[in-house]
Order: structure tokens, then C-alpha cells, then sequence
């Protein structure tokens, strides 16, 4: 009898938590953030019995002390391809592609995570994967220098390739594979402070992009941050400098709202980190690089495609008007003007569903299913909900915003670099890469909480007594 194979959200699970302990052990100010963002979360539900009540019957309190995303950059489509590979093992999957090029940062991304609704709740992880764009550099000759690097590196371990490919053959791990797969696939992710390149060349791939210099110049994509979910990141905002910590100067995404949508980002600037750089007779030369970095989210109630255009319009609105600077300048002037422009979006959660702008999940409540079973019929749908007979929670977001994303690599790059790349999306080169198609952020949405109708109409039905 073929030993028991471990469930991937346990393997996940696995994961997440290595990767924290490693990360903890590299870079000691994200075990204050961890610890500011605990200290932050339980003040928040003891002084908001309602958050806590919809987190309890969303089943995501549990989640909520163990919720992380991290982000790599890979350098090459072959790296992504094997990456998916990988995370496939951990029950993460490809959803949404970010074209980040539009914002000057020469990547596109997706992110893989759980899809599952039970996944989710088991654990979140997420991880924000983005490949370099090599044909965004212009200088053909360090264009093909960078290819020529990347081509010379592998930066998964033999022993971890041979247990993806043992996964895809028998559908599963056992016990001792799972813990071992986690330690091999967590090398993808260490720190290196040893470069493969020189620091001439270094400093031709940084004057083209510091992201450019941060893929190419490593034996592998380590982690640059590793992020916890909060329930107040103003709160968080607030916190940081008086445990030491910096925060960036404005917090990216939608303003501070009572109901809170998408995703609300904010870090501390990247730590500069001494790297050993190669020498042309051998030895190496001394010099510094900056790449890993602290960052916290609060996340909110995913919006539908309608709601996403507001947000969409709303937001740029917001920064033609306002610019901030990577030093910070402006910032009073944006959160202010983000504010009175975001009071076009409404701010209740009836508003947010009877508009069609947000996602949710439904569960019948108790009066409800005492109404059905004595009065033996079902209402309308939309009747259920008006007479509370239904309630709706939020479903939480669990994507990205490249916008944000691209204001957090480079705020966190310490400068008002931005190069003009135009529009570049290619989705198309990116998914041939990776194997697949990357999953729509909307339709998961979307079944998840049609789902949840089905599933509480027929809770309904049956205390109606009526087959389905």
C-alpha cells in the first residue's frame, strides 16, 4: 500500500511557513511588521464585533494570522514555465496578467494562488511572479548580454525538479517528499549576496533599470518581500515609526473608506545590502545593492468589471492631478485629493451590491430559515435579501493592482525614475511562456459567489420543505 499523499494546501501550508521563518531570519524589521500588523489586527476586532462576525462566517479568521504574499522576479519565459510547475505542487495557480511596462517598470506579471474557495480559507498564500522584459532594452548590446547571463543560470536545485516531476506522475506527495520539496524549492527564494556578474556590468544593467540590475545580476530571483494582511493599515501607517520602521509616504490603492474594496498597499524603502561582485582576475570587488523590502496589505470586497472601471477612472483621475514623488513630496496634497474624488464611489455595502459593483457571498440566516420551514414557500431572491433572510459578506479581493504594484517597486527603488515604455502588453508571449492561460481574477469572483447563492437558496428550499 503506496504511502498517503499530502494534500497541497498542507504542503502549501508547508511552505508559507518556511518561507517566513527564512525571511524572518534575513531580514529582522518584517518580524516587527508581523508583530506591529498582530498587535494592529486584534485591537481592530475587539473594537469592531461586526468585522470579527463576518470573518468568522466567511471562515476567514483563521486565515487571517497566517495570510502572506510574496513577489519574485523571474529573468527568462523557461524560468516562468518551471516556476508554474512548482507552485502547482503548493496548489497555486496563474490568475490575472499585469502588463507593469505602462508604469515604467519593464515586467509582466500574474499571480499564483490558491483558487478555491476552501483553499483560500486553509491558507492564502499568494506570490506576485513577474518576468523581466528583455526587448524593453534598448541598448541591443547589453540586451543580449542580460540574455547571454540569464541562459547560464538555473535556479532550481536538481532534487526540486525531480520531485515536480515526480508530483505530475503520481498526483501527489507523501509525507517526507512534501517536507523535503519544501526545503529544496525554498533555495529558489534565499538571499545570495554573491552576484554573477561584475560590478561594471552591474552598473550598465542598473542605469538601464535598477529592476534589470536586481534580475540579472543574482543566481536566482530571491524573495524581495513577504507581506502580512492587516485589518487598518492607516493604523499600520502610523505605527511603523514608532517601532524604528519607515513607511513609504503614501499608501497605494483607494483612500480609507468604511467599506473597504481591492487593495491598500504600503512599505518600507529597500534595505541597501552589501553584494560581493565578481572580478575580471577572479577574486570579487565589494559594493552594495538594493532589492528587499517590507511591505503590509488590507484587503477588501473584490469589485465586478463595472466597479473595477470605476475604480479605474476614479484612480487616474486622482494622480493626473497630484503627482507624489519618491521622496514624498505631494503627498498630503494626493491623499486629500484621493479622498474627494473617491466620494464618487459609494461607501455602503447595500450601494456596493444593489449597484452591481462588488462581489458577494450569501448564507441564509437563522430567521430566514425559521420563516421558509413554517411558512412553507420560498421568496424571491431579492426578496430574501430585503427581508435580511439573506446575508451577504464581501468576498474578499485576493488579486493585485498593477498600478500599485508598480508604486511600490519604485518607491522602494528611492526614485523618481520612470522610464517611458509606453504600452507593451503582451499577454500572449507571456502565457506562451508560462504553458498556460492565466486564469480571469472576474469569472473566479463571480462562481464564487453564484456558488453561494445556489448553495443558500438550497439550504432555503430544503427548510421550505420544496425539492430542488
Amino acid at each position: 500500500m503506496s504511502p498517503m499523499k499530502v494534500r497541497a494546501d498542507d504542503v502549501r501550508s508547508l511552505f508559507s511557513h518556511a518561507m517566513s521563518k527564512m525571511y524572518r531570519a534575513e531580514v529582522p524589521q518584517y518580524g516587527t511588521l508581523i508583530d506591529l500588523v498582530t498587535d494592529v489586527n486584534t485591537a481592530t476586532l475587539s473594537n469592531d464585533p461586526e468585522l470579527e462576525r463576518a470573518l468568522w462566517r466567511n471562515g476567514e479568521l483563521d486565515r487571517l494570522g497566517v495570510e502572506r504574499h510574496g513577489a519574485i522576479r523571474l529573468g527568462t519565459p523557461e524560468e516562468l514555465f518551471t516556476i508554474r510547475r512548482v507552485f502547482a505542487v503548493l496548489g497555486m495557480h496563474p490568475v490575472g496578467y499585469y502588463d507593469l511596462s505602462v508604469a515604467g517598470v519593464p515586467v509582466h506579471s500574474t499571480a499564483f494562488r490558491p483558487v478555491e474557495d476552501e483553499a483560500l480559507r486553509r491558507n492564502p498564500f499568494r506570490v506576485f511572479t513577474s518576468v523581466l522584459r528583455l526587448e524593453l532594452i534598448e541598448d541591443e548590446a547589453l540586451r543580449k548580454q542580460a540574455a547571454h547571463i540569464l541562459s547560464g543560470r538555473q535556479i532550481f536545485t536538481s532534487r526540486a525538479l525531480e520531485l515536480v516531476t515526480l508530483f505530475e506522475a503520481e498526483g501527489g506527495l507523501d509525507q517526507p517528499e512534501a517536507e523535503e520539496f519544501v526545503r529544496e524549492v525554498l533555495e529558489i527564494f534565499r538571499w545570495h549576496n554573491d552576484a554573477t556578474v561584475t560590478l561594471a556590468t552591474y552598473n550598465k544593467l542598473h542605469a538601464a533599470h535598477r529592476l534589470i540590475a536586481d534580475v540579472v545580476s543574482f543566481p536566482g530571483p530571491h524573495i524581495n518581500h513577504l507581506t502580512p494582511r492587516t485589518l487598518d493599515i492607516d493604523a499600520v501607517q502610523v505605527g511603523m515609526p514608532k517601532r524604528g520602521i519607515t513607511p513609504k509616504a503614501v499608501i497605494e490603492g483607494p483612500p480609507r473608506r468604511k467599506c473597504p474594496i481591492l487593495l491598500r498597499q504600503t512599505s518600507f524603502k529597500a534595505l541597501e545590502e552589501p553584494i560581493q561582485f565578481k572580478a575580471k582576475d577572479d577574486g570579487s570587488v565589494e559594493g552594495s545593492h538594493t532589492a528587499r523590502f517590507g511591505e503590509i496589505e488590507q484587503r477588501g470586497v473584490a469589485l465586478t468589471p463595472k466597479g473595477r472601471k470605476l475604480y479605474d477612472k476614479l484612480l487616474a483621475s486622482a494622480r493626473r492631478k497630484v503627482q507624489v514623488g519618491a521622496a514624498g513630496t505631494n503627498a498630503g496634497a494626493y491623499e486629500t485629493q484621493l479622498a474627494e474624488t473617491f466620494k464618487e464611489f459609494p461607501d455602503s455595502w447595500s450601494a456596493l451590491r444593489e449597484q452591481g459593483l462588488a462581489y458577494f457571498r450569501y448564507t441564509p440566516t437563522r430567521e430566514g430559515l425559521s420563516y421558509v420551514a413554517q411558512e412553507r414557500t420560498l421568496p424571491s431572491f431579492d426578496e430574501l435579501v430585503a427581508r435580511s433572510y439573506l446575508h451577504f459578506d464581501p468576498i474578499i479581493y485576493e488579486d493585485f493592482l498593477p498600478v500599485s504594484a508598480a508604486g511600490i517597486f519604485q518607491s522602494n527603488l528611492g526614485t523618481d525614475e520612470h522610464q517611458n515604455y509606453g504600452e507593451h502588453s503582451n499577454r500572449e508571449a507571456f502565457e506562451q511562456g508560462l504553458g498556460v492561460k492565466v486564469a480571469d481574477e472576474f469569472d473566479l469572483y463571480a462562481k464564487a459567489q453564484q456558488d453561494s447563492i445556489d448553495d443558500a437558496l438550497a439550504q432555503m428550499s430544503k427548510a421550505a420543505g420544496k425539492t430542488q
